[in-house]
């Protein structure tokens, strides 16, 4: 794998295609990585313990490396 940390690429495939952002995370072995601003999911959190605050979080998803291309 040729793509890096901190390294800009672009969506080639997929519905986030032309989006353009830095690499955040690398799963080497899986071939996947998350990319800043794309593929972005909602998650609703639950206070699990007490003083915990419930919300709504928006984080990124694993994409494969074969849908961005490095620019």
């Amino acid at each position: 794998m040729n793509i890096k940390k901190n390294d800009m690429v672009v969506v080639i495939t997929g519905s986030d295609k032309g989006k353009k952002g830095a690499v955040v995370d690398i799963l080497s072995k899986k071939g996947k990585i998350k990319v800043q601003n794309v593929a972005v999911v909602t998650r609703h959190l639950k206070a699990r313990r007490q003083g915990e605050k419930p919300g709504i979080r928006k984080q990124e998803r694993w994409i494969d490396v074969s849908n961005v291309k490095r620019i």
